[in-house]
């Protein structure tokens, strides 16, 4: 990892492909952290500003008169980053700052892992971007990894329909998943890799007991 990077012991990200169960991880994660005693910011990327959530909207569910344009591939980075740069000055530098914790559903990592792995942009241009725009690294990252099949039949059973990205197709995922794990193996002290393919249940205990570890061995300090 580049030196430019700050690795910050009270910024945790939570990553993982479609239908892996962040959303009920990320809840167990910010109650453990409350029950220490800690203040928690918990946002998510793209998003977290009033600006970041519309940049999302662009991104996601662009309305009818710009969804018959094909969205490129490096428009979607840049505005993936746009958003960011919004998202850590205004929510994430800031709660650092006065000594929060930030709990962050996705993080640059994604980047690496959808417009990087699922889309094939350049690595080198996203690592350019992540020192310019972010140049923060999560203290914690957990992974939640399940596979593609077995995410994308939960995402499937929620009640809201796809997202522009959700309605990629397996090979696509199946790239997401490759850089993800890549990663987690490139950086084994600031990843912790769950198996999601677990119940909800037991995955919100194993990243909660991830997290009091961090804790205890006083990496958020």
């Amino acid at each position: 990892m580049s030196a430019a990077l700050l690795r910050h012991p009270r910024l945790i990200s939570l990553e993982g492909g479609e239908g892996a169960g962040k959303t009920t991880a990320i809840n167990a994660i910010h109650a453990c952290l409350r029950a220490n005693g800690h203040e928690v910011v918990l946002t998510r990327e793209p998003g977290g500003t009033p600006l970041a959530e519309r940049i999302r909207a662009l991104v996601l569910k662009p309305d009818e008169a710009i969804a018959a344009e094909p969205l490129s591939a490096e428009a979607e980075l840049l505005l993936v980053f746009a958003a960011r740069a919004q998202h850590v000055r205004q929510v994430v530098q800031p709660a650092l700052r006065r000594g929060a914790f930030v709990l962050t559903d996705r993080f640059t990592d994604s980047s690496y892992a959808y417009q990087g792995g699922g889309r094939g942009l350049d690595a080198a241009w996203i690592a350019d971007l992540e020192r310019r725009v972010v140049g923060l690294l999560p203290g914690l990252t957990l992974l939640l990894d399940v596979d593609v099949e077995t995410g994308r039949a939960r995402a499937n059973g929620r009640d809201l329909g796809p997202d522009r990205i959700e309605s990629e197709q397996d090979d696509f995922f199946q790239r997401v998943r490759a850089v993800f794990r890549e990663r987690a193996q490139q950086d084994p002290q600031r990843f912790a890799l769950v198996d999601a393919s677990q119940v909800q249940q037991r995955v919100a205990a194993d990243v909660v007991a991830r997290v009091e570890q961090f804790l205890q061995n006083g990496e958020g300090a």
